[in-house]
């Protein structure tokens, strides 16, 4: 038993991470994680408002201060990732410092509510630039250093509130495209990543944090509880590719969108046939048969 614990704490051993987002909650957590078990790490927050608005460069500051690591075993970045060159200036960045890139975890992301009928650019530019641009952006430039890790992965973040819709909200329009953009490029990522073992998997995770408004410790969702999830699917212990991990008070469920059973796509859904808006009308009830 020692010996399995010993080696689960040196498997990130001098692993090169980049973590976004990682000024408070879910970021700062796996970056703590990261660095007690070993590993060098690139810490990155813009320190926006929750309206993903404006900058604190004291924010990322103040975070690597209260980090426990040991003397150039962590950076920090302050940067804008909606930005091709922002993302390429922190890859860069880890190179510089660390020489290598093994683990990219993008947690960066707010919640912001905005009506339908009210939605207006400047908001949905925000909401794309994080969540679709930023991951897009840093693969890009992390690509080729990830190929030459015995131990490639990136992890990106999607929502419950995104891929259910039982738990959507209302107002959370483009925050649920954000989300649900990342389930897209982790899919596409790991079929182009498969033939250099990098491996893209994403977290949904449920915690409280800035994001709930929540400005004292919780006693239940805290952040450090989806860490072991994290940190799984960041090590070589993970083996999968293309699935999302939902963590929530210490409970861990994994799923990913499956295909129904003999279909041979895209000719042959092994469905219910129907030629006309009668016909599937008619069998309308038997079509929306969701088979888990």
């Amino acid at each position: 038993m020692e010996q399995k614990y010993e080696q689960a704490h040196t498997l990130f051993k001098n692993k090169v991470a980049i973590i976004t987002g990682a000024g408070q909650g879910l970021g700062q957590a796996y970056a703590q994680a990261l660095l007690d078990r070993g590993a060098c790490v690139v810490i990155s927050d813009l320190g926006t408002d929750r309206l993903g608005q404006g900058s604190n460069q004291s924010l990322i500051a103040e975070t690597a201060h209260a980090l426990n690591a040991y003397d150039g075993q962590l950076i920090s970045h302050c940067g804008r990732l909606d930005q091709e060159m922002g993302c390429k200036e922190l890859i860069e960045l880890a190179i510089e410092k660390f020489g290598a890139l093994d683990i990219l975890i993008h947690n960066a992301g707010w919640v912001g509510y905005q009506q339908i009928e009210d939605q207006d650019n400047d908001f949905l530019e925000r909401a794309m630039g994080i969540n679709v641009f930023a991951p897009i952006w840093l693969s890009k430039y992390a690509w080729e250093h990830l190929k030459q890790s015995s131990s490639p992965r990136i992890v990106l973040n999607t929502s419950d509130r995104a891929m259910y819709q039982q738990y959507a909200q209302s107002g959370l329009v483009a925050y649920a495209a954000g989300k649900m953009a990342q389930v897209g490029i982790m899919n596409a990522l790991s079929k182009e990543g498969e033939s250099f073992g990098i491996l893209i998997n994403a977290i949904s995770p449920v915690a409280k944090t800035r994001m709930w408004g929540i400005k004292q410790p919780s006693e239940n969702l805290k952040p450090e509880w989806v860490t072991p999830g994290v940190l799984y699917l960041a090590s070589p212990l993970c083996k999968d590719t293309g699935v999302i991990l939902r963590a929530s008070n210490s409970q861990f469920t994994a799923t990913r969108f499956c295909e129904n059973a003999d279909v041979i796509y895209p000719e042959n859904l092994a469905r219910i046939q129907c030629l006309s808006m009668e016909e599937v009308a008619q069998n309308w009830q038997r079509i929306k048969e969701f088979r888990g």
